[in-house]
């Protein structure tokens, strides 16, 4: 792990202070990195949504090229 620096405002501190007291959690580093690691969760799932929106408006705005277009006039049942 790497270690980083994270500012919190003093009621958010002492709200997590009081959460591990009573949740008897082993730190506040604990509570904090897990708090993170959710949030990173959300938001790779948000960056995969948007991508995946992006795709498929691209995707549907793709001019479609007719693959059959050369044989189209053949008489296949003649043959």
């Amino acid at each position: 792990m790497v270690p980083s620096k994270v500012q919190l405002e003093k009621e958010d501190l002492e709200f997590i202070e009081k959460l591990c007291s009573i949740l008897k959690l082993k730190s506040k580093s604990e509570y904090m990195r897990a708090a993170i690691h959710e949030r990173i969760r959300a938001d790779k799932r948000r960056l995969r949504e948007m991508k995946r929106q992006k795709a498929m408006e691209a995707y549907g705005g793709a001019a479609v090229e007719n693959l059959f277009e050369s044989i189209e006039a053949a008489d296949f049942e003649k043959r």
